[in-house]
Formats: structure tokens, sequence, C-alpha cells
């Protein structure tokens, strides 16, 4: 009814005699108001006191009322010369109720409203609601939910309120019950059918969530299976059209693409156009498409991108690169000519850092190897990128370029970096019978206060046992990026405070050393090292043989110095969790002259990333080390034996457990072999990195499947010292058949107090002296 006033009322005033003759309005009364203001009304209102109206202005003015929409009712009436405006305003929202909303949260669904115009407090409008009420039908059908409903209920309240009941029946999202490509004939359903995201109901539905129609998800599969033969030929494929038919109850949908696959083109001729800038020869080998070959959209794409790129690393930032084929139907045939336009050379104004709140400026503009005022070169703005993801200290980095406004050669590179944590801080309060009250707790910083200095403090105490440590790294001594590090501890041990013996032995030890690094080039570094250490050895109650016997030849204290010297390589493209590149590093450590003991060590470990899929990567990786003593039959020092097992070695074996085993003690010899270690260690695996699922930002976690073998050897144990034999591995020869393997699942994260690491693992080959833990835990270490 209420749609007929206006009609109405616009005929009662263009009626003979509604006003009679105009007249000048002396006043204007307005009656009727509840919540809507006399300001607004007259803010409104096309006329002033003392204006002279006639029929036709206050038909205008009723129209100009109307618009605000404030009012259901509005009437012009005359008292003398007063005109009289009386209105009924429209009801204002108390309150808006949602019932049976899931797919779409109530918040949501809220906001929508209000940007709609339906809020509590606002004027309600039934047109608004029922506009509202389709949109969410289209939403709803948009996500696949084709049996949706909504019904709307507007319930009168006091004051000339009302509140708004919204009850939605969501329905359920219609399945796919199949897919079916139709015309084609050099490729197969299947293999069509599988470029598609959408996928008939099966077994794994229930996780992807991939047999779930919606019109989005088709148009990329439409674009893809446009795609798939396009970059193998047939570009007059044609797509003739789209079937998507619902089953009567809407739960079931069928989609069925018709395809026209034309004919089969190849490549006829390919040539560079244009203002090249460089050598004709630097271009011609970055020509993916040669003639004779079948055309492929992609690779004509993927050659305009690589010469853009080689133009952009000569400061052509700008330069666009068009593949442009020109197709014979007559034999088929597809010439392709590249058109290259320059543009003008583009400088560096200005590098700009973003999001850094922790980390200075000047950490992540000495990683820059693209200079201010240079020319824009795409090689070292990306090579720029790469380091300062190589930091590890950053949870994504992303660079764009941008025009300098009013210049047309100059442009600004800004990178927006997101910070993640660096280090990590643990802490311990306990207390054991025998040993009393322990403390500890250790920092270890990779960027400490910002700076990009390595800094680690360490302190335990407990009545029998103090230790210290520190350590510090500067990556930038220099502005060269020559390194400088140093290192000092202190441990000791007073057995006279234990209540109990149970320790085998220990070393009071301390020292203190320095490093230098040298940059090779920008993958690769040289390092050497000096330190001083003093080592007391203390036998406990039930010291092993092999240690006795190395006390009484050697004696039980040594001061030794040191020299380190290490090579590194690595290409990789992050500090934390990288997934592509590789790295690897090769070190000898020696006692220098004056030392009381003579050995030497080298080590190797290397780690490759090889992709397998867009969501898969594969990780190879070996640690190998090996020990010798100058001038001695016996092995190196005990205390410098290699150890495996746990975490960062051989999972699923208890933590320094592989290897060669020590005699029983003579004090005790029912008691179990100990772990002895060896002078050569021989480690490594494979890791299959997979997403973890449900989880949007992968960037702090990491899963892996993974295999890990290895095993400790001593190639200077005899019968006479280790025991040896199938009971004890390693012991006298390096024997593959003693490699342990084992098996399984591992998880890493990134967390404020530093990286966690889980892994659950089953020992593939473990033998009855081997001991094995299938869950272990770690902190401050990733894998």
């Amino acid at each position: 009814m209420k749609r007929y006033l206006l009609p109405a009322l616009l005929l009662i005033l263009l009626a003979p005699g509604a006003f009679a003759d105009a007249f000048q309005i002396s006043d204007i009364r307005i009656n009727g108001l509840q919540r809507v203001s006399a300001g607004s009304v007259f803010g409104a209102l096309p006329l002033d006191i003392g204006e002279q109206v006639d029929d036709q202005k206050l038909v205008e003015a009723t129209r100009s009322l109307f618009r605000t929409g404030f009012f259901e009712d509005i009437q012009l009436g005359r008292d003398g010369s007063v005109l009289v405006i009386t209105v009924v305003e429209r009801p204002s929202i108390a309150a808006i109720e949602l019932e049976g909303n899931k797919a779409i949260e109530s918040e949501d669904l809220l906001s929508g409203l209000t940007a709609a115009g339906l809020a509590e407090g606002e004027i309600f409008q039934q047109a608004t609601l029922d506009g509202v009420r389709n949109e969410l039908l289209r939403q709803y059908v948009a996500q696949g939910r084709y049996s949706a409903g909504i019904e709307t209920e507007v319930i009168a309240e006091p004051r000339n309120r009302v509140t708004l009941k919204i009850d939605i029946n969501e329905g359920e999202v219609a399945s796919i019950k199949n897919v079916n490509v139709v015309g084609n004939t050099v490729f197969t359903n299947d293999e069509l059918t599988n470029l598609f995201e959408l996928k008939s109901s099966n077994l794994l539905s229930f996780f992807r969530n991939d047999d779930k129609y919606s019109r989005e998800k088709l148009s990329g599969d439409l674009e893809r299976l446009r795609s798939w033969y396009l970059d193998r030929g047939y570009i007059n494929m044609d797509i003739a059209s789209t079937q998507v038919s619902i089953t009567p109850d809407k739960k079931n949908v069928y989609v069925t693409v018709n395809v026209n696959e034309g004919e089969l083109y190849t490549v006829s001729d390919v040539k560079l156009s244009g203002d090249l800038v460089v050598e004709e020869s630097a271009l011609d080998g970055l020509l993916l498409i040669e003639p004779g070959q079948v055309f492929s959209r992609q690779v004509m794409t993927s050659t305009s991108d690589l010469i853009s790129r080689r133009l952009g690393n000569e400061g052509y930032t700008f330069a666009n690169v068009n593949g442009i084929p020109e197709i014979n139907e007559e034999d088929r045939t597809v010439a392709v000519t590249f058109f290259v336009d320059p543009g003008k050379r583009a400088y560096v104004n200005r590098i700009n850092f973003r999001g850094n709140t922790k980390t200075d400026d000047e950490v992540l503009r000495r990683e820059m190897r693209q200079m201010e005022g240079g020319w824009a070169s795409t090689y070292l703005i990306d090579q720029s990128k790469v380091r300062l993801e190589r930091l590890g200290f950053f949870k994504e980095v992303d660079v764009e370029t941008v025009q300098v406004p009013g210049a047309d050669d100059l442009i600004d590179v800004n990178y927006t970096v997101e910070e993640q944590p660096s280090g990590s801080i643990t802490a311990s309060l306990g207390f054991a019978q025998g040993t009393g009250l322990i403390l500890g707790g250790s920092i270890s910083q990779n960027n400490f206060f910002g700076s990009g200095n390595r800094v680690s403090i360490s302190a335990n105490r407990s009545e029998y046992q103090t230790a210290l440590s520190f350590g510090f790294l500067n990556p930038y001594f220099t502005v060269d990026g020559v390194s400088l590090g140093y290192n000092a501890f202190y441990r000791t041990t007073d057995y006279d405070e234990l209540n109990v013996d149970i320790s085998s032995y220990a070393v009071d030890s301390y020292g203190a050393g320095f490093n230098i690094g040298y940059p090779i080039s920008d993958t690769s570094r040289l390092s050497f090292g000096l330190t001083a250490q003093q080592d007391e050895i203390k036998e406990g109650v039930y010291t092993v043989q092999e240690i006795r016997d190395f006390l009484e030849t050697e004696g039980d204290t040594f001061t030794n110095f040191k020299f380190n010297s290490t090579w590194s390589q690595s290409t990789l493209n992050r500090g934390v969790f990288p997934d592509r590149g590789f790295s690897q590093s090769a070190s000898f450590e020696t006692t220098l002259p004056g030392s009381d003991l003579y050995f030497y060590k080298l080590d190797y470990r290397a780690q490759r990333f090889f992709p397998v899929s867009e969501d898969l990567t594969l990780r190879m990786h070996t640690n190998l080390g090996f020990a010798r003593r100058f001038g001695s039959t016996q092995s190196v020092p005990f205390y410098e034996h290699y150890y495996a097992g746990g975490i960062g070695s051989v999972r699923g074996f208890r933590d320094s457990t592989l290897g060669p085993k020590s005699t029983p003690s003579d004090n005790d010899p029912d008691r179990d072999e100990l772990p002895f270690g060896g002078n050569i260690k021989v480690t490594g695996g494979a890791e299959l990195i997979f997403p973890v699922p449900f989880i949007q930002d992968q960037s702090a976690l990491r899963t892996v499947l993974f295999l890990d073998v290895g095993n400790v050897y001593d190639t200077y144990c005899t019968s006479t010292t280790l025991p040896s034999g199938d009971n004890n591995p390693g012991c006298g020869k390096v024997d593959v058949g003693d490699l342990r393997y084992s098996a399984g699942v591992g998880l890493s994260w990134i967390t404020a107090l530093g990286p966690l690491g889980f892994s659950l693992a089953a020992p593939l080959n473990s033998e009855s002296a081997d001991d094995t833990q299938v869950f272990q835990f770690t902190l401050g270490q990733t894998f």
C-alpha cells in the first residue's frame, strides 16, 4: 500500500484547487517528527520563508523529502500563509538477529549488512532488506550451496522501532558427481580432467574439499585447459560451451566442457626485432623456441621474460619484450618475432626498507648488491633480496621497484621484510638428590639488539658444577664483509660436593679463542681461528678402563693450542627453512706446536635441495668427520671423539649412543657398556619436505618425512682396548654393514623462544646393544 502514497499525493497536489492560488510562505511548521531532527528536514527542503510557491514547487519539495529515505508518508497543508508539513517517519532498526549461518561468520554478515545500510539505529527500508537477502543468496550459490534459503521477518517494536530477524538455511554444498570433457581426440579425458581443480567426489575429497563446485574454480580450470592446448601447439583450440547441471535435489553437480581442439602448429621461424641495445648474440642463447618445434605459448612467454631480465641486468628495467606469433593457416606453422622495446636505462634513486622494526637499516643495507645511483640491475636487485633472506632474521622478504614521479629514468627500490625470532632463550630451575639446587640459563641471539651481531651467553650452576660460556661474532667487522668473532668458556666440577658417585669422568676446561672470516665471493667464505684451551680430566667411581689407561699414559692435565680453518659455500635461498640451493663446508682443525697433545680433525657438511613439485622438496644431506693423532698408534683423545644419534644425526637412536662401546668399569663389572664414540663419523640422509595440512602460514613450520643413516667408527680399537665384534659395531674398521638406519616424521617450529624440533622415528636395523628412542625433542636446533 505504501508505494501508492506518493503517486496519490502527487495527484492531490496537482488536482485543481489543491492549494488554490500561489502564496508566499510566512512560516513552515513540521508535525510528526520523532527521531529525525527539524534541521535535517529543513536541510532537504528546497523552500525558504518568504518564497512564493505554487503547486509545482510543492510537488518538487515533496519529492526532495521522500528522497531522504526518512519518511513513509508526507502530507503538505496550508494554514493561511503557513506551510504545514506532516510526516510519518520510517521505523529505526532496534536489533538484527541472525540464525542458522555457519559457512559465513556472523561478524562478516553484520559487516555486510552495515555496508548495505542495515544496522542498529539506522532507518529501516524494506527494499534494502530485500536486496540484501538476494545478495546473500547469490553468495551461497557461489559457494555451491544451491539449496540455501533465507527468510526475513520484520517485528514491530515500541517507539516506532523494528527488529529484523534473518533466518538462514545454508543447505549443503553440492558435490561434483562427474567432470567430463567432450570433443577431445588428441588427449584423453583423464589427462584433461587431471588439470582441473574441481574433481569428482573421491576418498580424499573430505580433506581436499575439491569436489565442491564454485564458479571461480571452474573459470580457473577452463583457463588451465586452454593453456594446456596452447602450450602444445593447438593454437586454435576453442572451448565451445560449458554446461553445469544440478540434480533436482540440488545436491549433485555435473560439469561438461565441450572443446574444439583444432590442428597442431609448429614453429617455422624465430627472429628478433626492435632496439636490442645489447649484442644479438647475447640474446640468441635465450631463445628457448626454435624452428621445427611444436609451438608453445608458455615457451614463447618464458623467452620474452628471459630477454626482459637480460635487458634488466643492463639497467633497462622497463624493457618490454613481446613475442608476436604470425600464423600461416595453409601449412599450419607459426613464425615468431620477439619485438624488443628497451625504453630508457633506469637508475636507482633510493633504496628503502620497511617492516624492520627491530633490525637496524644498516644491517640490511650492507647486504645490498644494487647500489643507489647506479643503473638498476634486475640481477643485483634479486641478489640483494636473496642475501636478506639468507640472514635468517626475516620470515619473508618482498621487493618492488617504483618509478619516481616526474622522472622516466629513475626508480626507487623498496624492500619489505617481516621479522621473525632469530635466537633462543632457555632457563632451568631444579633440585636433584645428591646434586642439590640446579640453576641454569642460556641466551643465543643471531641478531643482537638488531645489530646483526651474534651473541650467545650461558650459565649453569649446581652444588658440584659451574659452567659459563660467551661467544660473539661481528659478520661485518669491516665494510668489506670481514668477520671477527671470539669466545671464552669455563667449566669446573667438584666431586667433593657429590653425595653419590654417578659419573664415569668429568672434564674441567677453560679457554678462549678468536676467528676471522674473509668473503671469497657472494656465496663462499674462508675463515681462520685460534683457540687456547686447558683440560683437566677427573675420574669418577665408575670410570671405564679406556679412560684409566689414557690417564696413566698421558696424564690428566692438557694445554692445547688449536688452529682451525673453514671453507664454506652457500646458495641457499633462506637462512632458516631453505627449500632451494645447496650449502657445504669443509673444516680442518689441528693442535699447534707447544700443545700437550697432537691431533687433527677433518669435517665436511653438505646439503642440497631438489624441487619435486610446487609443494614438495627433497633434501639430501651428509656430515662426515675424521680425526687422527700425530705420531701415535693411539686414537685421538677420548674427549675429542665423534658421537652420533639423535636429532641432527640419526633420529630414532638416543643422543650420542651410536658407535663403539666401552668396557665395563673395574669397580662395577656388571654395569652396562657406555657409548665411547670414535675417530670417524659418517651420517647422512634424505628428507621429503611437505606443507603442514590445514595451516595457511608455512613460514614458521617445517614437516619432513626422513630416512637417516649413519654411525661412528674407531679404527684404533682392538680386542685389547674396546670390545670388538658383532656386539660392538664400529670398532676396529669402517664397515658399511654397521651403518644404522631409521625413518620417520619430523617437525620444526620457529617460536619466540627459539626453534623447537620434534621427531617420531622407527629404527630400521637396530641391534640389541643399541639404545633406541622413538620420540625426540630439542630446543634451539632446526632440521
